[in-house]
């Protein structure tokens, strides 16, 4: 298997690992709380799958850091333009920090 295919899991495992914190905040509304329950559980195992896919091809360490940042860095959005998380330029410099940092390990 090539590596950009191992790349490829890595970005999609990253994705669901957004998708169970929104979950989560989808079921502390009392219509939601069973789906967004599910959403959550279902991210966690669909993200959990596909890290252990892209494991195969990638180091650990790199693999790991640019999970969590894609999910940090995805979750930190989901929650500004759909949550009204706050917006301010200390937050978006953290999330710059993330993706450089995220960017510097597929680099190196």
């Amino acid at each position: 298997m090539s590596s950009s295919a191992h790349w490829l899991y890595l970005v999609v495992a990253g994705l669901f690992e957004i998708g169970w914190p929104l979950g989560l905040k989808l079921a502390s509304t009392p219509s939601m709380k069973l789906w967004g329950l599910l959403i959550a559980v279902v991210c966690m195992g669909l993200s959990g799958l596909f890290l252990w896919l892209a494991l195969k091809g990638i180091p650990m360490g790199s693999a790991y850091a640019v999970w969590t940042g894609i999910g940090a860095a995805g979750t930190f959005l989901v929650g500004v333009f759909f949550f009204g998380d706050p917006s301010l330029l200390l937050r978006w410099l953290g999330l710059g920090l993330i993706v450089a940092g995220v960017v510097c390990l597929k680099l190196a």
